[in-house]
């Protein structure tokens, strides 16, 4: 290889969440390890005793903002004596890639598992990159480009029955965690709307209920929310819960099964101007496929929908199979 140590490349949120979970399967990979994001609360809070090099922020489809960033992913690439690079995308990974790729760097790009049925944006302009190697978290769509090795997904397992031929009362809810993911960009009023009408349904006293809500406007719900909170807050306060309830995030999904719930899945929709496409559709369809996530709209929310998630239990696969990169 040309240096001695890889570079992680991803945008924050689920990008970020999704290659540190990858690293430690990700075969070959030197022990040495750079890691460029941008520097947010989530990053610092993932990334603290790891080595980081910031870059400035591209938001989704941000295409002039990527261009911004050509500068300082060549003195990164340089600077750092990178043998190979890595990324989940978004936007921030079309520089490295190009610049890796024109300095001779094995590349390889990783398909977000949100994406079940083809390629994002990043991963189409990957695909005109000379040399890039390309993966999808999805053996359906794998093809003579793209290759799948496993996903992300088959770290978890859902254990338990939640279909008990004689259900016992279920307690009341004592604590909920309402998170709707950093999309400053994109409110998801729908969804806060939606919990809000439907969760005293299943409780008759008053639960504790955490509203992480980004930029949705709660001004009209007698409810106290909150617009961000460091990762390191929200996953205490997720394994304190009795119930996640979450926007089809792949970082809100991890940090659910990391505490063993199955959470409510709410995705955001590009027709009501909640995301820039429906790749959140997708991904919670696949995932309440799998048994692991309730997805609903939430124009179609129901109490029993909060009640099925909180019977499931979801764990964590022993060694999950190797994410083997190409040669």
């Amino acid at each position: 290889m040309r240096g001695t140590r890889a570079l992680l490349v991803a945008s924050t949120g689920g990008h970020l969440e999704e290659l540190v979970r990858l690293r430690g399967r990700i075969d070959p990979l030197p022990e040495s390890v750079v890691w460029a994001t941008f520097d947010t609360e989530q990053s610092r809070s993932l990334l603290r005793d790891e080595h980081v090099r910031h870059v400035s922020f591209v938001r989704p489809r941000g295409y002039l903002a990527a261009l911004r960033v050509i500068p300082q992913a060549l003195r990164i690439l340089l600077a750092e004596r990178i043998g190979v690079l890595v990324t989940t995308g978004a936007g921030v990974a079309i520089p490295f890639l190009a610049l890796g790729r024109l300095l001779g760097i094995p590349c390889h790009y990783i398909e977000s598992a949100a994406r079940s049925q083809g390629p994002s944006v990043t991963g189409r302009v990957a695909m005109r990159l000379p040399g890039v190697r390309l993966y999808t978290q999805y053996e359906e769509w794998a093809d003579g480009r793209w290759a799948y090795v496993g996903s992300l997904f088959d770290a978890y397992t859902l254990v338990g029955d939640e279909a008990d031929p004689q259900p016992q009362p279920e307690r009341d809810l004592d604590s909920v965690v309402v998170t709707l993911g950093t999309q400053n960009h994109y409110p998801f009023d729908r969804a806060v709307a939606a919990v809000a009408k439907v969760l005293p349904c299943l409780s008759t006293g008053r639960a504790d209920v955490l509203w992480q809500v980004g930029s949705a406007d709660t001004s009209a719900l007698a409810i106290q929310a909150e617009d961000h909170l460091p990762a390191d807050t929200m996953r205490r306060k997720i394994a304190d819960a009795d119930l996640v309830v979450a926007h089809a995030g792949v970082g809100s999904v991890l940090s659910a099964w990391d505490s063993g719930h199955c959470p409510v899945l709410l995705p955001r929709r590009a027709s009501h101007r909640e995301h820039v496409d429906d790749h959140q559709l997708l991904i919670a369809r696949e995932l309440d496929r799998r048994g692991l996530a309730v997805s609903r709209d939430p124009d179609d929310l129901r109490p029993e929908d909060l009640a099925l998630a909180r019977r499931r239990r979801v764990t964590s696969v022993r060694n999950p199979r190797p994410f083997a990169l190409s040669a």
